[in-house]
């Protein structure tokens, strides 16, 4: 296994563990005026959603601007969440995305959104093979350029402190183990740190565009971290209806580098942001709701290089509420891993 893989590994493990623990230790207090916790309802989830992670190359001084994107799909997916626990499970079938190429490497594409009380915490583990350009990107050419031999990898945590949580629930937002009863609204500090790699078999951008050699890579790799803030807030509307946004601005402090026929290194400081938002209908039997979630990394600039990697989730959630009986939850408390986790922590 080559180095750079073995130390993704080790990063993404010990981020996972990190963020396990802060959800396995959150005290739940809410402001009841404000939130319905229902800790008494099974959710079943049917959904569809498309995760994603692109890579945009725009060229100095040339004015052009590449989008590399993976050959995700749009996924269908059978879900719960108890005792907050959630797992869902998706896959891209053939029938609802017939524009996939076939038999391309599999991926891996893990987002971890969860919104204990007081807390916002975003893990990503990106680790995508195969890209491609979009002719509507190209200059030279009315066909796609695929690159199998394209791999991503990136890793990342984002931690915020919510001021206002007692009153504000975003999993009512956000899964709907909760529902929000009165619109609410919070400002949040925090931090991230974000790192990655983006490597092909041979030069990235296709000769057919003729840009400046100097401006072409085959490799890449970034870190980037620093605080951020920003406002979260919910708007509760006829009997049930919710609009929630959640918008951070951070400043990072990390390098990027290059390599072609050289390699090229840079530190710096540069702007990032994370935007979500929901809106949905939401009772005590059932849901029905939209989301969106949108991680910005710029990556430091160069005088040859500007790019940026970019990670989305959007989704359409239909969730059944189910009241189960004390038997039940007895028998799951005790495979509960949020449950395991906190005592063995």
């Amino acid at each position: 296994m080559p180095a750079y893989s073995k130390s993704f590994i080790i990063l993404f493990a010990g981020l996972l563990s990190f963020f396990l623990s802060i959800s396995a230790f959150g005290q739940v207090v809410y402001d009841t005026s404000y939130v319905d916790m229902q800790p008494e309802k099974f959710l079943i989830r049917l959904y569809t959603s498309k995760k994603y992670t692109d890579l945009r190359v725009a060229v100095p001084g040339e004015g052009k601007d590449y989008r590399f994107m993976p050959n995700s799909g749009l996924n269908l997916g059978l879900g719960f969440t108890y005792q907050k626990f959630t797992l869902n499970v998706a896959g891209p079938f053939g029938f609802m995305n017939k524009s996939r190429y076939e038999d391309w490497p599999i991926y891996l594409d893990l987002q971890v959104h969860a919104y204990p009380k007081k807390l916002i915490i975003d893990f990503l583990g990106q680790f995508y093979n195969g890209y491609s350009i979009a002719s509507e990107y190209l200059s030279n050419t009315s066909e796609d350029y695929p690159r199998e031999d394209m791999k991503l990898r990136t890793v990342g945590l984002n931690v915020n402190y919510l001021f206002n949580g007692e009153k504000l629930s975003l999993e009512a937002a956000f899964n709907q183990s909760h529902i929000q009863k009165r619109s609410a609204f919070s400002p949040f500090v925090g931090f991230e740190a974000y790192g990655g790699s983006v490597k092909g078999d041979s030069l990235l951008i296709p000769s057919s565009e003729m840009i400046s050699l100097s401006s072409n890579f085959q490799k890449s790799s970034y870190f980037l971290a620093g605080p951020n803030a920003g406002l979260a807030g919910t708007l509760v509307f006829g009997r049930g209806f919710f609009l929630t946004g959640v918008a951070s601005a951070n400043l990072s402090l990390g390098y990027s580098d290059w390599e072609n026929q050289n390699v090229t290194k840079k530190w710096g400081v540069v702007p990032t942001y994370f935007l979500r938002g929901f809106f949905g209908y939401n009772n005590d039997r059932f849901s029905i709701n939209m989301n969106y979630v949108y991680k910005n990394s710029n990556l430091i600039k160069e005088e040859f290089f500007d790019n940026s990697i970019n990670t989305g989730n959007y989704r359409v959630n239909l969730i059944y509420k189910i009241n189960v009986g004390d038997k039940f939850k007895k028998g799951f408390q005790k495979v509960n891993p949020i449950r395991i986790l906190s005592d063995l922590l």
